[in-house]
């Protein structure tokens, strides 16, 4: 039957992924399904991506249908639309170049496809770690759990097939990309939020499946957490200058608890009276109690209680720098 499954065009954005890049195209290839090309966009990478995506293509040979393209806008989102423009398969999937994939991955996303369950399918996403330094093992438990990163069904986990809002590396019909447009390259990141509101506003179905499984690689260090979120939150609400219902209301609870924490900091400062002062603390002693519930209950399942102080300020870094960033969109939005 392989001769007939449908070709699954697979867009891979790259930019500095020396690290992982073999890995990934070594996983996809290596995968249960076989009718596949790889396009590999580059945003102007100046480490040694492009070389180690060369050896790949020239060890396989033309069988492995690997294609490299330049990004010359560097960003994401223009790599994803100039992979989709140049893609033959009747199915695309995004897919991320610091990730693996189980093998059933794409066979069962194409399958609940080809039975009309959905228009996109995606796996669940299980969180690892970069390396075994305890802040990369803090980091992964963090980005894991539902006090971290919300109730996202693909990264909390789901026992059966689910309708949901999102997916991570989901696969997409074509014709998705031919009715509604590409992703918005005004966007420079968060641009699958919007490109899913649009979607399901057109109507269109995404499903998470368990049985497809991806693993990605966390990032291993505070500062590059801090970075990668603050990005994340700017973009939230900085792309409400150029689209409008580019986000949920789930999307702004870290804003919100910026917000609370400044006008905090005020209302302590001010001649007011204690019991006010002590009802306005209410809120950061409670966010305090369960950073360290959760920190300590993770730590212990783990059985490495030395991993409680890393997992307590990965949390307050994920939210406060997530929520600083979409401040700073908010006021740039409105004042530049």
């Amino acid at each position: 039957m392989e001769g007939f499954a449908p070709l699954v065009s697979v867009i891979i954005p790259t930019r500095n992924e020396e690290s992982t890049i073999q890995h990934t195209i070594t996983d996809l290839l290596d995968g249960e399904y076989k009718n596949i090309e790889l396009i590999i966009v580059d945003g102007m990478s100046n480490d040694s991506t492009i070389e180690k995506v060369s050896e790949l293509i020239e060890r396989h040979g033309t069988h492995a249908r690997i294609k490299l393209m330049k990004n010359e806008k560097k960003y994401t989102t223009a790599g994803l639309n100039l992979g989709i423009s140049s893609a033959a398969g009747r199915y695309i999937m995004i897919a991320s170049a610091h990730a693996t994939y189980s093998k059933n991955y794409i066979s069962e996303c194409v399958d609940t496809l080809e039975n009309g369950e959905c228009d996109v399918a995606g796996g669940v996403l299980e969180v690892l770690p970069r390396s075994q330094k305890l802040t990369a093992l803090a980091i992964a438990e963090v980005l894991k759990h539902p006090f971290g990163i919300g109730g996202a069904r693909y990264r909390v986990g789901v026992e059966e097939k689910t309708y949901v809002d999102t997916v991570a590396y989901g696969i997409y019909r074509r014709e998705i990309f031919d009715k509604i447009g590409m992703f918005d390259e005004r966007l420079v990141r968060n641009q699958d939020i919007e490109f899913n509101l649009r979607l399901q506003r057109s109507g269109y179905r995404i499903m998470c499946i368990p049985q497809a499984v991806a693993y990605y690689y966390a990032r291993d260090s505070y500062s590059k957490l801090w970075a990668n979120n603050f990005s994340n939150g700017f973009w939230v609400t900085y792309s409400r200058k150029f689209v409008k219902g580019a986000y949920s209301l789930r999307h702004l609870i870290p804003l919100f608890f910026v917000i609370y924490l400044i006008s905090l900091a005020l209302f302590l400062c001010l001649p007011i009276s204690i019991a006010f002062k002590t009802i306005w603390l209410f809120p950061a002693v409670l966010y305090a109690s369960l950073d360290v519930i959760f920190s300590m209950n993770i730590a212990g399942e783990k059985k490495m209680m030395r991993l409680a102080p890393g997992i307590f300020l990965a949390f307050f870094i994920l939210h406060i720098s997530y929520g600083i960033g979409s401040l700073y969109g908010v006021l740039k939005a409105l004042f530049k």
